[in-house]
């Protein structure tokens, strides 16, 4: 019998940045930003994007065929769209939002060509072109960057660790300069330095995936489409 190894497997991380993210999703669809209450919610959510960031890492290393792990990040990324068909949950964005799984997806392609590109210029190009195009998603550049700290740094957690937190801290510096020169307080972007808590739970991953249940492997691409068109119709039909 196998013994289990002490620590968080990646089920469970996932489950966390799942909760960590709606919790996340609550507090913009109903809670005022600036509240404590916005901003403890808002903290939470944080830890979402590094943990997600981390397992497309993980995954491109882990699975059997890269091109089809992209094939799925594609789909689901046309997929997450279908809900914004609806005018309520496009209302309650804004228009069509920033896609998190665009930026995943271009993630995965950029530690593919730092490892699969010969030539250092051509290489670079690629990564930069990718970020670039990041900007349509949500997490933009920083998310794509986020991937490679931690696909480049693996079975290095310190590297990791270090190389996601300069990366983090350059993230908040310029967006926070960015508010201030449209004229919002130096508070408005802070509390994104929240990415970092993500750290400590990603230490204690044991390197296991956990239960080998098919749903754990879909759960995230089914639940993210599924929970913004929930809250979409809470807030147009019972609280407006």
């Amino acid at each position: 019998m196998t013994a289990i190894k002490k620590g968080l497997t990646a089920n469970t991380l996932k489950y966390i940045a799942i909760l960590a993210m709606l919790i996340d999703h609550v507090a913009w669809a109903f809670v005022p930003t600036y509240s404590v209450l916005g901003q403890v919610m808002h903290i939470i959510g944080r830890t979402t994007a590094p943990i997600m960031c981390f397992f497309i890492a993980e995954g491109y290393y882990h699975t059997r065929n890269v091109k089809k792990y992209a094939l799925r990040l594609f789909v689901f990324t046309l997929i997450i769209y279908i809900p914004f068909l609806f005018p309520f949950v496009r209302n309650m964005y804004g228009g069509f939002p920033p896609n998190v799984l665009l930026t995943l997806l271009l993630g995965l392609l950029a530690l593919c060509a730092w490892n699969k590109i010969n030539n250092p210029f051509l290489r670079i190009l690629t990564v930069v072109l990718l970020c670039i195009f990041s900007v349509l998603g949500d997490w933009p550049i920083f998310g794509v960057l986020f991937i490679l700290a931690f696909g480049l740094n693996r079975n290095n957690f310190k590297m990791q660790a270090l190389s996601f937190s300069i990366i983090a801290i350059i993230m908040v510096a310029i967006s926070t300069y960015f508010s201030l020169t449209n004229g919002y307080s130096i508070y408005r972007q802070l509390f994104q330095l929240a990415v970092l808590l993500a750290l400590p739970l990603l230490y204690f991953y044991n390197g296991e995936r956990g239960s080998d249940n098919k749903f754990n492997k879909w759960v995230f691409y089914i639940f993210y489409p599924l929970h913004l068109l929930i809250i979409g119709i809470f807030e147009f039909y019972i609280f407006v």
